[in-house]
């Protein structure tokens, strides 16, 4: 194949006039292409690569993520065996603490360890002889008191008697209005014993007289005995006119005391006041009996209480006290148990306590049964679960959970070693053959509750807190809590610095958050 001729007149300028004039267009052109379009494109990378990083420009809240937990578990054919454990027998739901109520020191006790005993059977009894001193003191007190009442209640009964019939005060009226009357007769008699003292001493005077002027015909002796007859009549006469002004103040003050014991025996003011006071004697002493009444009950409680008995129908599970043992009673500062005397328990009310495997606790459920196998009974015991407790054993990496015994045989007794195997519940839709679930769990301190429910915060695939809200199902082991709906497998939960960030707002994560340990 031969070479195609070079034209070299292609390589030849132009210089014709036209092309002169059309030369300004190329170099505008040029002009574009070497400063405006490289500006252009340089400006384009510029504002996306401002737009690509303009994100990360902005303050962004560091946060740790936590994963959604899912756990496989199948469910199966009802009463079909999901999984074994070891645990122990225990009644339901403790023991039950007999107790002294009185203190004082055992004497003997009554009965012994796994004996059968019925309510209101005596366990043990203490020393009693102090309780009885007190129960004899008590009453020789109450018949202390009872007679402080009689007595009391006897001057109670005077009281009232005087008080309605106050003969006392009517016998001095009565005395007060004799001496009154005698009074007013010797002031109404006195005018007359004055007048006859008056004619008595002219009498006297008249003889005397007489008797003087005849002096020398009549003795010396009958003169002087008529001058003293006359002195004695004079007397008597002074006497009685000076008698009337003390007889008159005599029948005043007598007409006063008068008047002064009607009033009294119209108020009756000192035979009230006996008998309220004798009212008042006999309440302090009903009272002071009421007092010695419930001493001597109190006393006779204690007595009773120094022979423990049995609260209930059970059977008699340990024995913690022993004869010589002190007990403290009801005593404000005695310890919690320094007053147990045995522990015992109803027959009819056991339960297991199961350990059970962390991997285990989802297929748990509330009623679920559960057959009991121990080595006192042939047969196997059926049970159904109570209630998952929050005892975890780090060491065993178990859950306890409390089962209930359904009619348990006497010869099973707390603290013996079974094996509890939980069997598949009955569900609504059940299948007859196994499937496999899914279920999502998540800590229980990520889920928040609000106005609109349940939610919790994730972070999407633009790397901003988003509010996701969920709905709760039931409680799983080590702190979980199942969420139903509103998460998808993939979602990153926030779990470190959840407090700072705001819906739509952007986040770093730094890393899964270290601090909730899930197992």
């Amino acid at each position: 194949m031969t070479d195609a001729p070079l034209d070299l007149s292609q390589l030849a300028l132009d210089r014709s006039p036209n092309r002169a004039t059309s030369s300004h267009k190329p170099r505008r052109e040029r002009w574009v292409t070497r400063y405006v379009v490289p500006i252009g494109i340089l400006l384009g990378f510029v504002g996306l690569l401002g737009a690509a990083a303009g994100r990360r420009l902005l303050p962004q809240q560091s946060v740790t993520v936590l994963p959604v937990i899912v756990k496989r578990s199948q469910v199966q054919q009802a009463g079909m065996t999901l999984f074994q454990s070891p645990g122990w027998i225990e009644p339901r739901p403790t023991a039950i603490s007999v107790a002294a109520l009185a203190p004082g020191v055992i004497e003997e006790l009554l009965v012994v360890e796994g004996q059968q005993v019925v309510k209101g059977e005596p366990i043990a009894r203490l020393i009693s002889i102090d309780a009885e001193m007190n129960v004899q003191q008590a009453n020789n007190t109450l018949a202390i008191r009872e007679g402080e009442l009689n007595r009391a209640q006897a001057e109670l009964d005077a009281a009232k008697i005087r008080h309605a019939n106050p003969l006392h005060l009517k016998v001095q009226l009565a005395d007060a209005e004799s001496s009154l009357a005698k009074a007013k007769t010797e002031l109404a008699k006195l005018p007359f014993l004055v007048e006859a003292a008056e004619a008595n001493a002219d009498y006297t005077r008249s003889s005397m007289q007489r008797k003087q002027s005849a002096r020398g015909a009549v003795s010396g002796n009958i003169i002087a005995l008529a001058e003293s007859n006359h002195l004695g009549a004079a007397a008597s006469l002074q006497e009685l006119r000076q008698r009337a002004p003390n007889l008159q103040r005599e029948v005043d003050a007598l007409a006063e005391k008068v008047d002064v014991l009607q009033r009294q025996i119209e108020l009756l003011v000192e035979e009230t006041r006996q008998v309220r006071e004798a009212e008042a004697k006999v309440q302090s002493a009903e009272a002071l009996r009421d007092e010695a009444k419930l001493q001597l009950r109190q006393t006779q409680l204690m007595l009773e209480r120094n022979v423990v008995r049995s609260p209930m129908n059970g059977r008699i599970m340990r024995l913690v006290a022993s004869p010589g043992t002190r007990v403290m009673g009801l005593d404000s500062t005695a310890g919690q148990s320094s007053s147990t005397v045995v522990e015992m328990y109803d027959p009819a009310r056991l339960q297991v306590r199961a350990d059970v495997r962390l991997e285990d606790v989802p297929m748990v459920t509330r009623g679920q049964p559960v057959e009991i196998e121990t080595a006192s009974s042939s047969g196997v015991i059926q049970g159904r679960v109570l209630q998952t407790t929050s005892s975890a054993n780090i060491q065993k990496n178990t859950l306890e959970v409390k089962v209930e015994l359904i009619d348990p045989p006497s010869t099973v007794s707390p603290e013996m070693l079974v094996t509890a195997t939980f069997l598949a519940p009955v569900v609504e839709s059940a299948r007859s053959e196994a499937t496999e679930t899914e279920r999502m769990f998540v800590p229980q301190q990520l889920v928040q509750s609000g106005d609109s429910g349940a939610y919790v915060w994730i972070v999407d695939s633009d790397e901003r807190a988003q509010q996701r809200s969920v709905e709760v199902g039931s409680a799983g082991a080590g702190g979980l809590v199942e969420i139903t709906s509103g998460l998808d497998v993939t979602d990153k939960l926030i779990a470190g610095g959840v407090d700072e960030v705001t819906e739509n707002g952007p986040v770093k994560v730094t890393g899964d958050d270290q601090t909730i340990g899930v197992k």
